[in-house]
């Protein structure tokens, strides 16, 4: 095991092969990790969209069979930890299907590193008695990305609190800062009008047909209206179908997965976020802000523990179109509103959401754990 006070040797084990926040937050926490000296590794699936982006930002892989809870897979996790588990110091798992199969593999492996799970989301935890021997015995500590996903965890299942710690994810905020609006839109073809904006994965709870309905609501008021969608995934199809059936296709732009987040976001005037499920704090809420955007939510999972409601945002019901709707009209109709909030937005992101933070509190963490080894 590494010096207390010197490097750590960690690894993160990732069953899922998809795309969103939570990969993004294990990359920049381990490439984060990394360059303060530590030793990581990400083991995930063979097909998995995070190993070949773990492999561009120089950081160390490995595949294991972790794409379902079965007996050849826990056979194969098992081997792979009994040679190599000598490896590292601390474990860190982060979904349901490689946290059940490295705690069971550790459980017959003598002197396996001890294992920190990080939930990222805020979808229940059942009180099964297998869950609950998973989460308070086989996990030594259990990192969760929002007070109020905490909080849940003591209400409804009843995890102590000194068993588990909130730690928001960090963002770079060297590079999520505001920039040119008319340069930016220039730049990437957006027009010139009032920029409704939208990042996240397409998937349903992120609640982009609430956003598309509301459009049809505030279209004959703003006639310069205009929706910006950044992001791809599951429902693009869905979606597009819509956008065409609402007769909305001139006013929509669907501009897909971005690596210059920074400079899309530039392009927006307000973001909107009407997630209705399974979020910590989305990281696209946090950047947002951080180019000083007024943002439009909802107070599903930790949301509101980043966008203070009336002072750097709204924050409205959840499947509301009409609540959306007014929110949006309520800050295209007062420009003083807008700037206030996006001043606020700005200060808030600085002072509460940098990646510094994160790390800072995720090698406290790990020492945790490894120090009640």
């Amino acid at each position: 095991m590494s010096e207390m006070r010197g490097s750590l040797r960690i690894l993160h084990t990732e069953s899922s092969h998809g795309w969103g926040g939570q990969e993004i937050r294990i990359l920049t926490e381990a490439r984060g990790m990394q360059d303060r000296g530590h030793e990581v590794m990400i083991a995930t699936t063979g097909n998995a969209e995070l190993l070949p982006a773990a492999a561009k930002l120089g950081l160390r892989t490995a595949v294991l069979p972790m794409r379902r809870k079965g007996i050849r897979e826990l056979l194969g996790v098992r081997a792979w930890l009994a040679a190599n588990h000598r490896r590292f110091d601390v474990i860190n798992t982060h979904s349901s299907t490689d946290s059940w199969l490295v705690a069971l593999s550790r459980a017959t492996i003598p002197g396996c590193p001890p294992i920190l799970r990080t939930r990222h989301v805020s979808t229940a935890v059942n009180t099964s008695f297998t869950t609950r021997w998973l989460y308070r015995n086989a996990t030594a500590h259990i990192v969760v990305t929002g007070e109020a996903l905490r909080l849940q965890l003591l209400e409804k299942n009843g995890f102590p609190l000194e068993h588990t710690t909130s730690i928001r994810t960090g963002i770079d905020l060297d590079r999520f800062q505001p920039l040119d609006k008319g340069e930016m839109r220039r730049l990437l073809g957006v027009p010139d009008k009032s920029v409704i904006g939208i990042l996240a994965t397409l998937r349903d709870w992120k609640g982009h047909d609430y956003l598309l309905d509301a459009m049809v609501v505030l279209r004959p008021r703003f006639p310069d209206l205009f929706l910006l969608i950044v992001g791809d995934g599951p429902r693009r199809a869905h979606l597009e179908r819509r956008t065409d059936e609402l007769g909305l296709r001139d006013i929509v732009r669907f501009a897909g997965n971005q690596d210059n987040v920074p400079q899309w976001l530039a392009t927006m005037d307000l973001f909107a976020l009407p997630s209705y499920g399974e979020e910590g704090v989305p990281q696209a809420i946090m950047q947002a802000m951080a180019c000083g955007l007024p943002v439009i939510s909802t107070r599903v999972g930790a949301i509101a523990e980043a966008v203070v409601a009336d002072q750097t945002g709204l924050l409205i019901p959840t499947r509301d179109s009409t609540a959306l709707a007014a929110a949006i009209c309520d800050l295209l109709q007062d420009p003083a509103k807008r700037q206030r909030f996006s001043a606020a937005a700005v200060e808030y992101a600085r002072a509460s959401f940098g990646i510094d933070q994160m790390l800072d509190r995720m090698e406290t963490a790990f020492r945790l754990v490894i120090g009640d080894r």
